[in-house]
């Protein structure tokens, strides 16, 4: 058996809502676990089901069906498999009121490991350091989800997103919606009912009713700029994806019947170019090269909406920290191999923030009406590449032995490389730290504490 028990900033009946809300699931399951929701019915009464798709190892996949069991509204429920990798698994929920309207999360899972005395083996060796893991991860999220939803009580927002499939257009969807919020996803493919709609950014498309009730747009939705060497039709689909797809939705909002209140966009600090060791807050000027070039034009293609009057907000995003995508998802299995290194000389400045950060600034962004403008969306505490290699390889308990050579990205990957793995970018983040915005995670390795198992 396993057991976590975390006070939580809310009541018993409120974390139990969250709980029953789309996107919950979603927010809950640890990044670094395979795991893919495929069927949730009923709520969580009881003989309500949950369908998941567990890969147990590379290209072995598992369906994890279960039912819910003991039911208390506002107060306990009991997920039992019926299906799946375990001889028995049992997880407990409660929500225990506390004297201060507070509650304590309890977490309770009793499980049977597979294979007899193999499994017995396995769990302690590695399943019940996993279980333990993902109570943990799933306390910590729990708490800051709560905490950061409840800065803005009773505000309930209907947003249109775009780039919802990405790293963090997912994070941000099911953060919204676990919150009480409401998310219409475009699409581009045909709409499936009134929680999308399609566009087509290329053709100049969008659905006229896209926004009906619309209260606020993100757009997230972008070209890799890191998928492999730039030739010149990738740098027309980088460029193109970022502009055509700003300017349409800018100008729909300009001309919905009723405008949203707010508009975020997401940017790059790779509009300050390559600057060595110099500090880059939102005063500093734009730099030079492709990138620059691409955010300048990108922020830029936002100007319809600024000029109908709609609150506009653009955040320069740094390296964005998850192991389900991006950069660490390609690093993190090659250092738990030992197989990490610094990139180049490894002094080169990485700006970076975690995923849950991400979704929290673009949270502010729509929530808070002082905020307008550019936004270095960054940690406080931009490290060198050197100091990155050495945080994950001790996250991960590994050494860090092979360095990648500069020649060697550069005649790989060309102008791409020197752009995005040797560029140095010390951007921090000035104005949000003005704005009072609470980071979850000020320091690389809190971050990967809580992004890794």
């Amino acid at each position: 058996m396993v057991e976590r028990r975390t006070p939580m900033p809310a009541s018993a009946e409120a974390v139990y809502a969250w709980h029953e809300r789309p996107g919950a699931f979603e927010r809950l399951a640890p990044p670094w676990e395979h795991v893919e929701l495929l069927e949730r019915s009923g709520g969580l009464g009881d003989g309500s089901r949950t369908a998941l798709r567990v890969r147990l190892a590379p290209l072995v996949h598992r369906r994890w069906v279960a039912v819910h069991r003991e039911h208390v509204a506002g107060r306990q429920f009991v997920d039992e498999q019926v299906e799946g990798p375990f001889s028995m698994w049992r997880h407990l929920h409660r929500f225990e009121p506390r004297p201060d309207g507070t509650c304590d999360m309890l977490d309770r899972v009793e499980y049977t490991p597979p294979f007899g005395l193999l499994g017995a083996i396995a769990d302690h060796w590695t399943i019940r350091r996993q279980v333990e893991a993902m109570l943990r991860y799933r306390h910590a999220t729990l708490a800051a989800d709560l905490a950061a939803h409840a800065l803005f009580p009773g505000r309930s927002l209907h947003v249109l997103v775009s780039g919802a499939s990405g790293l963090v257009g997912r994070a941000l969807c099911a953060f919204l919606t676990s919150g009480g919020h409401r998310v219409r996803r475009l699409v581009r493919r045909p709409a499936r009912g009134a929680h999308e709609a399609a566009w087509d950014p290329a053709r100049g498309t969008i659905d006229a009713a896209a926004f009906d009730g619309i209260d606020a747009v993100v757009h997230l939705a972008g070209e890799n700029v890191a998928a492999g060497r730039w030739s010149a039709a990738q740098r027309a689909r980088i460029r193109d994806s970022r502009t055509q797809g700003t300017a349409l939705l800018a100008q729909a909002a300009a001309r919905a019947a009723v405008r949203p209140a707010v508009f975020v966009s997401a940017s790059a600090n790779g509009i300050y170019g390559d600057r060595g060791d110099e500090p880059l807050t939102e005063a500093a000027a734009p730099g030079h090269g492709f990138l620059a070039d691409v955010a300048t034009a990108w922020e830029g293609a936002l100007q319809p909406a600024h000029e109908a009057g709609i609150r506009t907000v653009v955040l320069r995003f740094g390296v964005v920290l998850s192991p389900q995508g991006g950069a660490l998802q390609r690093l993190w299995p090659l250092f738990r191999l030992g197989l990490g290194g610094r990139v180049g000389s490894g002094r080169q400045w990485m700006s970076w923030l975690s995923v849950d950060d991400a979704v929290g600034m673009i949270h502010a962004a729509l929530l808070r009406e002082t905020m307008r403008g550019a936004y270095n969306a960054v940690a406080p505490e931009p490290v060198t590449n050197a100091a990155f290699t050495r945080a994950l390889a001790d996250a991960v308990h590994r050494p860090a032995l092979f360095p990648v050579p500069a020649f060697l990205l550069r005649l790989v990957f060309g102008e791409m490389a020197q752009a995005t793995l040797l560029a140095s970018s010390r951007t921090v983040p000035a104005r949000l730290e003005a704005e009072g915005f609470r980071f979850r995670h000020r320091t690389l390795r809190e971050a990967l504490a809580h992004l890794l198992p």
